[in-house]
């Protein structure tokens, strides 16, 4: 089921960040699941998007897909994702698992809408998360699958 307005407020607050309207709707469509066209292009590399991550209202009591939760994938990636240790919230959000370990994140670092990102765990450090950005939004990152 689509997260409920009250576990969207929970976690803007809790990490610091504004879920653009597009994405948001996503949600509502889709919380998470395999996508049909689930393929995209990056720099001359093919990406293949294992799942798109839930936003679940209790991720440790749903046994089936709570190890998929944003805030779950958030705690598991933990520094590697931060790029400074004594930020308030996130500025990387991890939105799908990519194969090979890799996530697609919306990236908040540069400006205030944030950016479609691929987060590469094999360049990643503690706070000092490799991205490539994708697309300028979700929309248009949508629009680059097939």
């Amino acid at each position: 089921p689509p997260p409920d307005a009250r576990r969207l407020a929970w976690f803007e607050d809790a990490y610091r960040v504004t879920l653009p309207p597009d994405y948001l709707q996503f949600l509502q469509a889709s919380n998470g699941g395999v996508p049909v066209q689930n393929t995209f292009s990056l720099q001359g590399r093919e990406y293949v998007i294992e799942s798109f991550l839930p936003i679940l209202q209790k991720p440790s009591t749903d046994v089936e897909n709570g190890w998929r939760d944003v805030t779950v994938v958030i705690s598991q990636l933990d520094a590697r994702i931060v790029t400074d240790e004594d930020l308030v919230g996130m500025d990387v959000i991890p939105i799908a698992a990519l194969f090979a370990g890799d996530f697609l994140c919306l990236d908040y670092r540069e400006f205030e809408e944030p950016t479609v990102s691929v987060w590469d765990h094999e360049q990643s450090d503690d706070f000092s998360p490799h991205l490539t950005e994708v697309a300028e939004s979700f929309t248009a990152f949508l629009a680059l699958c097939r």
